[in-house]
């Protein structure tokens, strides 16, 4: 049910506006972890959508108890449960102008939401990245595997688009009615790094901001496990190859 202790009218993200933003959180088993995700966020946002990806353990349950409104998506995929999401924003009547994306493992700090979203506010960016970047990156937090996919990611972006990325990570804001304008269609792993490639083939602009992040609580169900990582990076690299052949 949608969490009522967040108020549509009066939440602000500066003095001089009243922005509406959604949060959008895919979690696939993070019952140690989704109620403190929830409870970070800031109260600023008015709707935190947790898209249950076919948990078999709490994460529902203890989702709904922090106060998110609890979506179930059973086909497994972090793409499909994004796009759950969004069916369910965009069947809203009051839509948001902004929609933030964020994982559910608590390796993110949520109350960093309000610096991924100023730039939109503040710049007019369509899009906003947060960059884990090494410097802010707790020792261990990714492994060498990821580190090592989205240097590659990101220099291919560079070589063929120009692409000023440095990272796919999924902590992300973006205008809704841009978003809505990318057509997403990633339904598993390749859906970070397809927003990025759409973005830039459509010109719009963005940016990024450097965010803390921290060893995430449990396994993680793609870089954890070598049939995730596989995927993962078969995923990525063919959406860099189809876009730059077109």
């Amino acid at each position: 049910m949608p969490n009522k202790n967040r108020n549509l009218e009066t939440n602000k993200i500066s003095k001089e506006n009243d922005v509406l933003v959604k949060v959008i959180i895919p979690a696939f088993n993070e019952e140690e972890a989704i109620a403190n995700v929830v409870r970070d966020v800031p109260s600023l946002v008015s709707e935190i959508i947790v898209v249950d990806n076919g948990s078999v353990d709490n994460t529902a349950l203890n989702a709904e108890n922090a106060g998110a409104t609890v979506l179930s998506e059973m086909n497994k995929g972090y793409g499909y449960a994004c796009l759950k999401g969004m069916d369910y924003i965009a069947k809203q009547e009051k839509l948001p102008e902004i929609i933030v994306f964020l994982d559910g493992d608590y390796s993110d700090y949520p109350e960093e939401l309000e610096k991924i979203i100023a730039p939109i506010q503040e710049e007019n960016m369509d899009m906003v990245i947060g960059a884990r970047t090494g410097a802010y990156r707790e020792k261990g937090a990714m492994t060498p595997q990821q580190v090592f996919g989205n240097w590659l990611a990101t220099r291919l972006m560079r070589l063929f688009f120009s692409a000023t990325f440095t990272d796919l990570g999924p902590f992300r804001a973006m205008k809704y009615e841009k978003l809505l304008a990318l057509k997403m269609e990633d339904k598993t792993y390749g859906w970070t790094v397809e927003m990025q490639l759409k973005v830039l083939k459509q010109k719009m602009t963005y940016t990024e901001i450097p965010v803390t992040y921290r060893n995430r609580i449990g396994v993680s169900k793609v870089s954890g496990t070598l049939k995730g990582t596989l995927m993962a990076g078969y995923k990525i690299l063919s959406w860099i190859f189809r876009y730059s052949l077109k």
